[in-house]
């Protein structure tokens, strides 16, 4: 049994989700042969820290996160900061050899992601980025069937990522909605998820041209800071929100297939309708993360065609991805935070062996120039090409 000593960067809500999954990913995978120790945390907010220590069971907190690159006993870094942090923060990981799980988007520009991919594969380094998305087990099974041919030549995709937690325009004014430190809108807050489930279930995006549009054009400006997207407090001052509440996306992928793609942060009525549809010429495939635990597939081979013809619903069960690391049988349910519980076993796991299972800084920057590209054409309204990423991309292995 090995230990691996843990570091979180930024104890938000994403942090503290990283950090409850380090722990439970040994019990649910005990073939990873380790033991996760949570060794220190960072975060500026001491409240941050005091939860850190006192319900996390963190050994240690502290307030600048050089102190637990500097660790060495620490092999394994999360950096969950804002994203107009990561890049400084994942340099100085790679510069310290601390492989990294990072939140997506990895920075707030393509260049940016870039910087971080080239520097973590220039170190070596196996890394994560949280496309959690992926490891639904329905979605999954939806690989499986397109890879297996079971939908006929695949001829098109259609993705969409719906959701109201920004509906309010009395939600406040947060770093979310300034360029300069979250980079774009929708895009890459909800729509990078779209354009990695899309990759990873069809191939890769070539080219796109898309519109975007800003619903809420203003905000209260917050007087007291939350955690993620609630406890904020807020004043009568109003500030101007600058990207995009809204993106629809036209695709063309590497393999002919054609896709369109759509987001909203401001939807009233969907809480989180993020539903991902693949068709073919004998069949298709559909997911929905609000029934997170049922696939419908129709596929032309089982149904024959004949009068009943039509979508069937099945529940994830043992045959479904990792669903049966959690649960016994169909019906009994997995959640959202069970998906970040995989998405830290692959990263364990590829630090053990030192090979890239978990989704790479290579994907995060092949997600982030396809985000990139589509802002481009929202401005211009052109055809934008996507371009090519260097490094080890997982989603088409």
């Amino acid at each position: 049994m090995r230990d691996i000593g843990v570091g979180v960067i930024s104890l938000g809500w994403m942090g503290r989700l990283h950090s409850t999954s380090y722990l439970a990913a040994p019990l649910r995978y005990a073939d990873l042969g380790v033991r996760t120790r949570l060794l220190a945390a960072a975060d500026p907010v001491p409240e941050a820290r005091e939860y850190a220590v006192g319900q996390l069971g963190f050994e240690r907190a502290v307030a600048d996160y050089r102190e637990v690159l500097a660790d060495p006993e620490i092999e394994a870094v999360s950096i969950c900061s804002p994203n107009f942090l990561h890049k400084e923060i994942a340099l100085a990981a790679a510069a310290a050899g601390k492989p990294f799980w990072i939140e997506k988007p990895m920075g707030v520009t393509a260049a940016e992601s870039a910087q971080i991919a080239r520097a973590a594969q220039a170190a070596g380094l196996v890394t994560s980025v949280g496309f959690n998305y992926r490891h639904a087990p329905a979605i999954a099974r939806a690989r499986t069937l397109i890879r297996e041919g079971a939908l006929g030549r695949v001829t098109n995709i259609r993705v969409w990522l719906i959701a109201d937690y920004a509906s309010s325009p009395e939600g406040p004014l947060t770093w979310r909605y300034d360029p300069a430190r979250a980079g774009s809108g929708v895009v890459g807050d909800l729509m990078s998820h779209g354009l990695d489930l899309a990759q990873f279930l069809v191939g890769r995006v070539q080219s796109v041209t898309s519109l975007t549009s800003t619903f809420i054009s203003e905000r209260p400006i917050p007087t007291k800071v939350g955690v993620g997207h609630g406890g904020f407090e807020v004043g009568d001052e109003r500030g101007p929100v600058e990207n995009e509440d809204y993106v629809g996306i036209l695709a063309r992928f590497d393999n002919g297939v054609v896709g369109t793609l759509e987001s909203s942060r401001v939807a009233v009525g969907p809480r989180a309708e993020y539903v991902v549809e693949v068709y073919g010429t004998e069949g298709s495939v559909r997911w929905n993360f609000e029934r997170i635990n049922e696939l419908q597939t129709c596929l032309l081979r089982a149904t024959g065609g004949g009068p009943e013809h039509g979508y069937t619903t099945a529940l994830a069960g043992p045959n479904h991805g990792d669903f049966a690391r959690f649960q016994p049988g169909p019906g009994v349910p997995m959640g959202f935070d069970d998906l970040k519980v995989v998405e830290a076993a692959l990263f364990l796991r590829s630090v053990v062996t030192g090979s890239q299972l978990a989704p790479s800084v290579a994907d995060g920057w092949a997600a982030a120039e396809a985000a990139e590209a589509a802002v481009a054409s929202a401005a211009d309204g052109a055809w934008h090409h996507v371009p090519r990423v260097e490094g080890t991309t997982t989603f088409d292995a």
